[in-house]
């Protein structure tokens, strides 16, 4: 029995990732910014419609296959058009537009790794945009005229009952990677897109095609619902304030009075209740509903374990009937008193 399966990151440009001259370029539309993707991919075809219709930056799509005989895995290998979707980009001025193609770096495979009921695979794709990007580096030549590199490298495991699962083994620091299984379902993001870091470091020896890859803050995401308040807090009638933090400040302390909802932009948030860390959350998390609906009181703390960036929603501009619903799903520090009373 022959079994397949396709593991896909897209790789996108939101609009509060950049910074800087790259922001600058951003808004006076020399270039443009990556609207959000579909939470659900249909398959390859709609990847490379996507890339056609120049909606993402590139994708790493990862389809390989296995044959099963009495429950072991007998022969596995890369299906042919396993690789890399690369995009293009568009640059304009005025009316007059410069469609720039990107340079496409070979794909590196290794595997499959047979173990008895189950094969993985691994995949790094990449490239660089064809747009030049000057700037000093902090290495050899100093001075860049070429684009920094971007990749994704994925791995998919296809076990001989049919299941299946992908891991985001590492990636560039820029731009925002999505993660999506082998049921075309988003099911990890990046935490961080860090265009400093990028701009700095990803070129030369220090990427894939030098051996030298590098590990990222991957993140489960978020729910549907938060999905409906992040829009609404997006695209609504007011303009959210965009509020930054540097790595180790604190966006709310337990205790202290707030009225405000915070939409995680980008970065990572420890989340803290009497001085225990109750979990990790990133770009797409809702926080800090508890204190709008519950006496303004900060029920938990939150510290920036990364940079992070979020846009700041005041209360009167906020959906408190579907807030309650989403309050409803956290109840992070209730969570905490549970385990305490089990433990």
């Amino acid at each position: 029995m022959r079994i397949e399966a396709t593991g896909t990151t897209i790789s996108w440009i939101p609009s509060e990732s950049v910074t800087g001259p790259l922001r600058l370029g951003m808004d006076l539309k020399l270039s443009h910014f990556d609207a959000p993707l579909p939470e659900r991919l249909t398959g390859p075809t709609e990847v490379r419609e996507m890339c056609a219709e120049d909606r993402f930056r590139f994708a790493n799509l990862l389809t390989a296959w296995v044959e099963v005989e009495d429950g072991r895995i007998v022969d596995a290998g890369f299906a042919e058009d396993s690789g890399l979707v690369m995009g293009s980009t568009t640059v304009r001025v005025g009316r007059l537009g410069a469609t720039f193609h990107a340079l496409s770096l070979p794909s590196r495979q290794s595997g499959p790794t047979v173990d008895g009921d189950r094969a993985t695979f691994t995949q790094t794709v990449g490239g660089a945009t064809g747009v030049p990007l000057p700037r000093p580096v902090p290495h050899p030549p100093f001075l860049k005229w070429q684009a920094p590199i971007v990749w994704t490298t994925l791995t998919l495991t296809i076990r001989a009952d049919g299941s299946s699962e992908v891991e985001l083994a590492g990636a560039s620091a820029f731009p925002r990677h999505w993660v999506f299984g082998t049921d075309g379902q988003l099911a990890f993001k990046s935490g961080l897109a860090d265009q400093d870091n990028w701009m700095k470091h990803s070129f030369g020896t220090r990427t894939p095609w030098s051996d030298q890859d590098r590990r990222t803050l991957v993140l489960a995401v978020e729910s549907a619902l938060e999905r409906e308040m992040s829009s609404a807090i997006m695209r609504g009638g007011a303009k959210p304030e965009i509020r930054r933090l540097p790595q180790g400040a604190a966006l709310t302390r337990q205790g202290e009075t707030g009225d405000e909802l915070f939409l995680v932009l980008d970065g990572v948030l420890a989340v803290d209740v009497d001085g225990r860390a109750l979990a990790e959350v990133g770009p797409g998390a809702v926080l800090g509903e508890r204190a709008l609906l519950e006496g303004g009181m900060r029920t938990s703390t939150l510290t920036a374990v990364t940079p992070v960036s979020v846009a700041v929603a005041a209360r009167e501009h906020i959906d408190l009937d579907r807030l309650r619903s989403l309050a409803d799903t956290h109840r992070r520090e209730e969570q905490v008193v549970t385990a305490e009373r089990d433990g």
